[in-house]
Protein backbone atom coordinates (compact mmCIF):
# COMPACT_ATOMS: atom_id res chain seq x y z
CA UNK A 1 0.00 0.00 0.00
CA UNK A 2 1.43 3.19 -0.97
CA UNK A 3 2.19 6.10 1.65
CA UNK A 4 2.81 9.03 -0.66
CA UNK A 5 0.46 11.57 -0.85
CA UNK A 6 0.29 15.26 -2.26
CA UNK A 7 -1.42 17.75 -0.91
CA UNK A 8 -1.47 21.65 -1.48
CA UNK A 9 -1.27 24.86 0.68
CA UNK A 10 -3.14 28.33 -1.05
CA UNK A 11 -0.91 31.23 0.11
CA UNK A 12 -2.72 34.07 0.52
CA UNK A 13 -3.33 36.34 -2.04
CA UNK A 14 -1.20 39.20 -2.82
CA UNK A 15 -3.58 41.20 -5.99
CA UNK A 16 -6.60 40.44 -6.79
CA UNK A 17 -7.79 37.46 -8.90
CA UNK A 18 -3.73 36.00 -8.33
CA UNK A 19 -3.21 33.43 -5.69
CA UNK A 20 -0.24 30.47 -5.46
CA UNK A 21 0.39 27.49 -4.07
CA UNK A 22 2.53 25.36 -1.85
CA UNK A 23 2.50 21.61 -3.04
CA UNK A 24 3.67 18.96 -0.23
CA UNK A 25 4.53 14.99 -1.11
CA UNK A 26 4.92 13.03 2.34
CA UNK A 27 6.01 9.49 2.35
CA UNK A 28 5.66 7.21 5.17
CA UNK A 29 4.00 7.35 8.59
CA UNK A 30 3.51 10.49 10.09
CA UNK A 31 3.43 8.53 13.49
CA UNK A 32 7.17 7.37 13.42
CA UNK A 33 9.80 8.92 15.59
CA UNK A 34 12.03 9.86 12.88
CA UNK A 35 11.13 13.03 10.08
CA UNK A 36 12.81 14.19 7.41
CA UNK A 37 12.13 17.14 5.32
CA UNK A 38 13.62 18.47 2.03
CA UNK A 39 13.10 21.42 -0.05
CA UNK A 40 13.94 22.71 -3.44
CA UNK A 41 13.70 26.39 -5.50
CA UNK A 42 14.03 28.79 -2.30
CA UNK A 43 16.03 30.50 -4.53
CA UNK A 44 13.73 29.76 -7.70
CA UNK A 45 16.17 30.58 -9.52
CA UNK A 46 18.39 27.52 -8.67
CA UNK A 47 17.06 24.96 -11.02
CA UNK A 48 19.91 21.93 -10.07
CA UNK A 49 17.38 21.42 -6.45
CA UNK A 50 14.52 20.59 -8.85
CA UNK A 51 16.03 18.30 -10.80
CA UNK A 52 17.11 16.18 -7.77
CA UNK A 53 14.01 16.38 -6.52
CA UNK A 54 12.78 14.94 -9.36
CA UNK A 55 14.88 12.11 -9.16
CA UNK A 56 14.65 11.22 -5.68
CA UNK A 57 10.46 11.33 -5.92
CA UNK A 58 11.51 8.28 -8.33
CA UNK A 59 13.49 6.77 -5.88
CA UNK A 60 10.98 7.17 -3.02
CA UNK A 61 8.20 5.89 -5.08
CA UNK A 62 9.73 2.79 -5.51
CA UNK A 63 10.94 2.38 -2.26
CA UNK A 64 7.55 3.01 -1.32
CA UNK A 65 6.52 0.15 -3.29
CA UNK A 66 8.71 -2.00 -1.11
CA UNK A 67 7.84 -0.94 2.20
CA UNK A 68 11.39 0.58 2.80
CA UNK A 69 10.35 3.73 3.96
CA UNK A 70 10.02 3.59 7.63
CA UNK A 71 10.24 7.67 8.69
CA UNK A 72 8.22 10.15 8.20
CA UNK A 73 9.95 12.01 4.83
CA UNK A 74 8.47 15.47 3.24
CA UNK A 75 9.25 17.01 -0.06
CA UNK A 76 8.92 20.25 -1.07
CA UNK A 77 10.26 20.12 -4.49
CA UNK A 78 9.01 23.79 -5.35
CA UNK A 79 9.47 25.62 -2.05
CA UNK A 80 8.86 29.43 -3.37
CA UNK A 81 5.45 29.78 -5.96
CA UNK A 82 6.26 33.56 -5.61
CA UNK A 83 9.91 33.31 -6.86
CA UNK A 84 9.12 30.88 -9.55
CA UNK A 85 6.65 33.76 -10.90
CA UNK A 86 9.12 36.22 -11.35
CA UNK A 87 10.39 36.68 -14.92
CA UNK A 88 11.72 40.05 -16.43
CA UNK A 89 13.98 40.39 -19.75
CA UNK A 90 13.13 37.13 -20.54
CA UNK A 91 15.20 35.98 -17.10
CA UNK A 92 13.80 34.27 -14.32
CA UNK A 93 15.07 36.47 -11.36
CA UNK A 94 13.73 34.28 -7.76
CA UNK A 95 16.24 35.17 -4.99
CA UNK A 96 14.72 38.62 -3.48
CA UNK A 97 10.85 39.38 -3.91
CA UNK A 98 10.02 42.05 -6.03
CA UNK A 99 7.58 43.55 -3.98
CA UNK A 100 10.15 44.33 -1.26
CA UNK A 101 13.33 43.20 -2.54
CA UNK A 102 14.36 41.10 0.37
CA UNK A 103 16.16 37.85 0.00
CA UNK A 104 13.76 34.72 -0.29
CA UNK A 105 15.90 33.11 2.78
CA UNK A 106 16.91 35.76 4.97
CA UNK A 107 15.14 36.62 8.19
CA UNK A 108 13.46 34.01 9.36
CA UNK A 109 11.84 34.17 12.62
CA UNK A 110 14.19 33.38 15.43
CA UNK A 111 11.50 31.55 18.19
CA UNK A 112 14.31 30.55 21.02
CA UNK A 113 13.24 33.06 22.91
CA UNK A 114 9.42 32.31 22.62
CA UNK A 115 10.10 28.88 23.72
CA UNK A 116 12.49 29.36 26.02
CA UNK A 117 9.53 31.17 27.83
CA UNK A 118 7.00 28.18 27.34
CA UNK A 119 9.52 25.22 28.36
CA UNK A 120 11.63 26.58 31.30
CA UNK A 121 9.48 25.26 33.67
CA UNK A 122 9.04 21.94 31.85
CA UNK A 123 12.24 20.54 30.73
CA UNK A 124 14.11 17.77 32.99
CA UNK A 125 16.85 15.07 32.81
CA UNK A 126 15.93 13.27 30.13
CA UNK A 127 16.99 14.76 26.68
CA UNK A 128 14.22 12.56 25.19
CA UNK A 129 11.72 14.28 26.95
CA UNK A 130 13.22 17.79 26.73
CA UNK A 131 12.88 17.27 22.74
CA UNK A 132 9.87 16.43 22.83
CA UNK A 133 8.60 19.51 25.13
CA UNK A 134 10.36 22.02 22.99
CA UNK A 135 9.36 20.90 19.65
CA UNK A 136 5.59 20.77 21.03
CA UNK A 137 6.58 24.60 22.04
CA UNK A 138 7.93 25.46 18.81
CA UNK A 139 4.59 24.23 17.34
CA UNK A 140 2.49 26.44 19.90
CA UNK A 141 4.59 29.21 18.99
CA UNK A 142 4.73 28.82 15.25
CA UNK A 143 1.25 28.32 14.82
CA UNK A 144 0.86 32.00 16.70
CA UNK A 145 2.88 33.76 14.00
CA UNK A 146 1.40 36.48 11.75
CA UNK A 147 2.26 37.70 8.43
CA UNK A 148 2.29 41.08 6.95
CA UNK A 149 2.51 39.77 3.34
CA UNK A 150 2.45 37.19 0.93
CA UNK A 151 6.40 36.07 1.50
CA UNK A 152 6.19 36.13 5.41
CA UNK A 153 3.34 34.04 5.06
CA UNK A 154 5.39 31.26 3.02
CA UNK A 155 8.50 31.65 5.49
CA UNK A 156 5.22 30.35 7.88
CA UNK A 157 4.21 27.70 5.95
CA UNK A 158 7.83 26.36 5.17
CA UNK A 159 8.84 27.00 9.05
CA UNK A 160 5.75 24.60 9.96
CA UNK A 161 6.60 22.07 7.88
CA UNK A 162 10.28 21.81 8.88
CA UNK A 163 10.45 22.42 12.57
CA UNK A 164 9.47 19.01 14.30
CA UNK A 165 12.04 17.14 11.69
CA UNK A 166 15.39 15.64 12.50
CA UNK A 167 17.05 16.13 9.12
CA UNK A 168 16.58 19.58 7.14
CA UNK A 169 18.17 19.47 3.68
CA UNK A 170 17.44 23.01 1.64
CA UNK A 171 18.69 22.23 -2.16
CA UNK A 172 20.61 25.39 -3.61
CA UNK A 173 23.43 26.74 -5.80
CA UNK A 174 25.92 29.10 -6.53
CA UNK A 175 26.49 30.42 -9.59
CA UNK A 176 29.61 28.69 -10.61
CA UNK A 177 30.89 26.58 -7.97
CA UNK A 178 31.80 22.73 -6.70
CA UNK A 179 29.28 21.19 -4.14
CA UNK A 180 29.31 22.46 -0.32
CA UNK A 181 27.39 22.72 2.67
CA UNK A 182 26.60 24.84 5.24
CA UNK A 183 25.53 24.09 9.01
CA UNK A 184 25.68 24.89 12.19
CA UNK A 185 29.35 24.41 14.34
CA UNK A 186 27.53 22.53 17.09
CA UNK A 187 26.66 19.99 14.34
CA UNK A 188 30.06 18.94 13.84
CA UNK A 189 31.62 16.47 13.42
CA UNK A 190 28.85 14.48 14.68
CA UNK A 191 26.85 15.25 11.68
CA UNK A 192 29.34 14.97 9.35
CA UNK A 193 28.55 11.93 7.52
CA UNK A 194 26.11 14.27 5.17
CA UNK A 195 28.58 16.10 4.10
CA UNK A 196 30.81 12.77 2.90
CA UNK A 197 28.03 11.01 1.22
CA UNK A 198 26.96 14.19 -0.59
CA UNK A 199 30.71 14.62 -1.42
CA UNK A 200 30.74 17.99 -0.43
CA UNK A 201 34.31 20.09 -1.32
CA UNK A 202 33.92 22.47 1.50
CA UNK A 203 31.52 22.60 4.35
CA UNK A 204 30.87 25.80 5.88
CA UNK A 205 30.52 26.11 9.90
CA UNK A 206 28.51 28.99 11.76
CA UNK A 207 25.91 28.37 14.27
CA UNK A 208 24.64 32.05 13.65
CA UNK A 209 25.19 33.62 10.17
CA UNK A 210 23.47 36.76 11.31
CA UNK A 211 21.15 36.71 8.40
CA UNK A 212 18.61 33.46 9.96
CA UNK A 213 18.13 31.60 6.69
CA UNK A 214 16.08 28.37 6.67
CA UNK A 215 18.11 25.92 8.06
CA UNK A 216 19.25 28.03 10.75
CA UNK A 217 15.62 28.65 12.18
CA UNK A 218 15.06 25.17 12.22
CA UNK A 219 18.38 23.92 13.87
CA UNK A 220 19.39 27.26 16.12
CA UNK A 221 16.73 26.89 18.08
CA UNK A 222 18.26 24.15 19.72
CA UNK A 223 21.64 25.92 20.16
CA UNK A 224 20.23 28.61 21.70
CA UNK A 225 18.24 26.72 24.04
CA UNK A 226 21.38 24.72 25.07
CA UNK A 227 23.36 27.53 26.15
CA UNK A 228 19.89 29.01 27.94
CA UNK A 229 19.33 25.85 29.93
CA UNK A 230 23.21 24.37 30.55
CA UNK A 231 21.12 22.63 33.76
CA UNK A 232 18.86 20.10 31.30
CA UNK A 233 20.12 18.05 28.61
CA UNK A 234 19.17 19.41 25.04
CA UNK A 235 20.81 17.88 22.13
CA UNK A 236 21.41 19.45 18.78
CA UNK A 237 18.00 17.69 17.45
CA UNK A 238 17.95 18.97 14.50
CA UNK A 239 20.16 18.44 11.55
CA UNK A 240 19.39 21.46 9.25
CA UNK A 241 21.90 22.53 6.31
CA UNK A 242 21.96 24.36 3.17
CA UNK A 243 23.24 22.15 0.32
CA UNK A 244 24.81 24.05 -2.47
CA UNK A 245 24.53 21.30 -5.77
CA UNK A 246 27.50 23.04 -7.50
CA UNK A 247 26.67 26.50 -9.70
CA UNK A 248 23.56 27.46 -11.83
CA UNK A 249 24.05 25.93 -15.23
CA UNK A 250 25.84 22.14 -13.42
CA UNK A 251 22.31 20.35 -14.36
CA UNK A 252 22.44 16.46 -16.08
CA UNK A 253 20.27 13.84 -15.04
CA UNK A 254 23.29 11.89 -14.14
CA UNK A 255 24.39 14.67 -11.58
CA UNK A 256 21.06 14.88 -10.18
CA UNK A 257 20.43 11.12 -10.07
CA UNK A 258 23.53 10.52 -8.53
CA UNK A 259 22.83 13.25 -6.08
CA UNK A 260 19.05 11.77 -4.93
CA UNK A 261 21.30 8.33 -4.75
CA UNK A 262 23.31 9.96 -2.11
CA UNK A 263 20.31 11.71 -0.15
CA UNK A 264 18.51 8.08 -0.11
CA UNK A 265 21.70 6.37 1.17
CA UNK A 266 22.18 9.01 3.89
CA UNK A 267 18.59 9.13 4.81
CA UNK A 268 18.52 5.12 4.99
CA UNK A 269 22.18 5.39 6.97
CA UNK A 270 19.64 8.14 9.21
CA UNK A 271 17.16 5.13 9.73
CA UNK A 272 14.23 6.79 7.72
CA UNK A 273 14.68 4.02 5.06
CA UNK A 274 15.80 0.16 4.96
CA UNK A 275 18.16 -0.82 2.87
CA UNK A 276 21.77 -1.46 2.61
CA UNK A 277 24.13 1.00 3.18
CA UNK A 278 27.41 1.42 1.22
CA UNK A 279 30.54 2.20 3.58
CA UNK A 280 30.72 6.32 4.22
CA UNK A 281 33.01 7.88 1.45
CA UNK A 282 35.91 9.86 2.96
CA UNK A 283 34.92 13.46 3.34
CA UNK A 284 36.71 15.13 0.85
CA UNK A 285 37.82 17.98 3.00
CA UNK A 286 37.53 18.91 6.43
CA UNK A 287 35.08 21.37 7.48
CA UNK A 288 36.13 25.20 7.61
CA UNK A 289 34.27 28.56 9.52
CA UNK A 290 31.78 30.20 7.75
CA UNK A 291 33.81 33.05 9.17
CA UNK A 292 36.83 32.25 7.33
CA UNK A 293 35.70 32.65 3.78
CA UNK A 294 36.66 35.48 1.90
CA UNK A 295 35.04 37.28 -0.25
CA UNK A 296 37.45 38.56 -3.46
CA UNK A 297 35.60 41.87 -4.73
CA UNK A 298 36.14 44.17 -7.29
CA UNK A 299 38.16 47.36 -7.02
CA UNK A 300 36.72 49.08 -9.92
CA UNK A 301 34.70 48.75 -13.14
CA UNK A 302 35.80 46.56 -16.22
CA UNK A 303 35.61 42.93 -17.27
CA UNK A 304 36.91 40.09 -15.11
CA UNK A 305 39.22 37.19 -16.46
CA UNK A 306 39.93 34.58 -13.63
CA UNK A 307 43.01 32.57 -12.86
CA UNK A 308 41.40 30.09 -10.59
CA UNK A 309 38.28 27.87 -11.13
CA UNK A 310 36.35 26.33 -8.61
CA UNK A 311 37.60 23.72 -6.46
CA UNK A 312 41.02 25.00 -7.03
CA UNK A 313 43.08 25.65 -3.93
CA UNK A 314 45.05 28.96 -3.48
CA UNK A 315 47.98 30.84 -1.20
CA UNK A 316 47.68 34.70 0.47
CA UNK A 317 48.85 36.44 -2.24
CA UNK A 318 48.28 34.62 -5.46
CA UNK A 319 46.14 36.12 -8.08
CA UNK A 320 42.71 35.18 -8.67
CA UNK A 321 41.50 37.46 -11.07
CA UNK A 322 42.17 40.40 -12.77
CA UNK A 323 39.88 43.54 -13.75
CA UNK A 324 40.68 45.05 -16.99
CA UNK A 325 39.29 48.29 -17.75
CA UNK A 326 39.98 49.20 -21.25
CA UNK A 327 39.62 53.04 -20.37
CA UNK A 328 41.76 53.35 -17.55
CA UNK A 329 44.52 54.68 -19.91
CA UNK A 330 48.15 52.86 -20.49
CA UNK A 331 48.45 49.36 -20.67
CA UNK A 332 49.69 48.19 -17.48
CA UNK A 333 47.14 50.99 -15.82
CA UNK A 334 43.79 48.77 -16.99
CA UNK A 335 45.12 45.86 -15.60
CA UNK A 336 43.76 45.36 -12.00
CA UNK A 337 45.12 42.17 -10.38
CA UNK A 338 42.84 40.52 -7.62
CA UNK A 339 44.91 38.43 -5.02
CA UNK A 340 44.29 36.38 -2.10
CA UNK A 341 44.74 37.50 1.32
CA UNK A 342 44.24 33.62 2.81
CA UNK A 343 45.26 29.86 2.42
CA UNK A 344 41.93 28.08 1.39
CA UNK A 345 39.56 26.53 -1.76
CA UNK A 346 37.80 28.49 -4.20
CA UNK A 347 34.41 27.10 -4.41
CA UNK A 348 32.35 29.76 -5.68
CA UNK A 349 32.49 32.58 -8.43
CA UNK A 350 30.44 34.48 -10.69
CA UNK A 351 28.75 33.47 -13.68
CA UNK A 352 29.31 36.36 -15.47
CA UNK A 353 32.31 38.59 -16.36
CA UNK A 354 31.50 42.11 -15.65
CA UNK A 355 33.17 43.83 -12.42
CA UNK A 356 31.92 47.05 -10.68
CA UNK A 357 33.72 48.46 -7.18
CA UNK A 358 32.85 46.31 -4.34
CA UNK A 359 30.88 43.05 -5.93
CA UNK A 360 31.92 39.60 -5.24
CA UNK A 361 33.70 37.84 -7.85
CA UNK A 362 34.60 34.83 -5.88
CA UNK A 363 34.70 33.18 -2.55
CA UNK A 364 37.61 31.03 -0.82
CA UNK A 365 36.89 28.68 2.24
CA UNK A 366 39.83 29.21 4.66
CA UNK A 367 41.12 28.00 7.88
CA UNK A 368 41.21 31.29 9.42
CA UNK A 369 38.35 33.44 10.75
CA UNK A 370 38.48 36.81 9.21
CA UNK A 371 35.19 38.61 10.36
CA UNK A 372 33.90 38.83 14.04
CA UNK A 373 31.37 37.00 16.18
CA UNK A 374 28.04 38.64 15.21
CA UNK A 375 28.83 39.59 11.57
CA UNK A 376 26.62 39.14 8.83
CA UNK A 377 28.36 35.86 7.35
CA UNK A 378 26.52 35.41 3.96
CA UNK A 379 26.50 37.39 0.79
CA UNK A 380 23.08 39.23 -0.02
Amino acid sequence: MSTHTVASFTLPGASMGNTRTLTIHRYGDRSTPAKAYLQAGLHADEAPGFLVMHHLMDRLDRLDTENAITGEIVLVPVANPIGISQWRDDWLQGRFDFWNGVNFNRNYPDLAAQIAEQVKTDLGDAADDNIRIIREAAGRVIATLTAADEAGHLKHKLLSLAYDADIVLDLHCDYQAVLHVYMGESLWPRDRDLAAQLGAEVTLLADDSGVTPFDEACSRIWFELAARFPEHPIPPACLAATVELRGLADLSHEMAGQDADNIVTFLTRRGLIRGEMPELPALPRDATPLSGVEHIKAPCPGVVVFFKTAGDRVAAGEVVAEVINPLAGASNERVFPIKATTDGIVFARSVDRFARPGRILAKIAGRKPLKPAGANLLTA
